[in-house]
């Protein structure tokens, strides 16, 4: 998480949580950190928020740190649309570059989830993703053999992170000018970082 608390989301909590979870439900994918026995290892996962406190990931049984993780404390990180920002779109001498980013860090402890638990969650997974391919019939879990299904879902450990620790960095340009801060947004629009010009339009004050 960035130092400077000017890149954090002011305001209610309730709207700072939102926020939050807009941003797991929009982005869907992240990393999970976690100090094992056999030393520091992360793990790339799509993660599936309850809305009630709560993030569920699924590891493959033969992941290195699937046999650590039930009962420990992890970090769960997802990053969102990120732009380089040049000195030349300020217009004014004694500018540096710089990087304009948005990032969630998630903390919590990990218990690992049964199998009634782990068939719920891939659903939901799949109904939500599938739901935003535009052509065609969605996919569903019930479209495998079940004999395939059964060897998959062996396969497969799920888990969830309970909360206790939500930390964002919103880097947005928020310490610069109003008109400064216009022409970042759009130097990086016109290099196609449209996610990151967007959201420092709307949500820098």
């Amino acid at each position: 998480m960035h130092p400077n608390s000017a890149y954090r989301h002011g305001g209610r909590e309730d709207l700072r949580r939102a926020l939050m979870e807009t941003l797991i439900e929009e982005i869907g994918f992240g990393m999970v950190f976690a100090q094992t026995p056999d030393g520091p290892r992360v793990a790339h996962v799509p993660l599936l928020s309850t809305g009630d406190g709560a993030l569920q990931f699924h590891l493959s049984r033969g992941n290195a740190m699937a046999r650590h993780l039930d009962g420990m404390t992890v970090l769960a990180v997802i990053n969102g649309p990120d732009g380089y920002v040049s000195p030349r779109w300020y217009g004014e001498d004694g500018q540096v570059p710089t990087w304009n980013y948005v990032a969630l860090e998630v903390e919590g402890r990990v218990r690992r989830m049964d199998a009634e638990g782990l068939t719920g969650m891939l659903e939901a997974l799949t109904t939500r993703h599938e739901e935003r391919i535009s052509e065609g019939e969605p996919w569903l879990m019930e479209d495998l053999a079940p004999e395939r299904l059964r060897g998959l879902l062996a396969g497969t450990i799920g888990f969830e992170l309970e909360v206790q620790a939500w930390r964002e960095t919103l880097k947005l340009s928020q310490d610069k000018a109003p008109q400064l801060r216009a022409r970042v947004a759009e130097g990086l629009e016109g290099e196609g970082a449209h996610a990151v010009a967007h959201l420092m339009r709307t949500l820098v004050p």
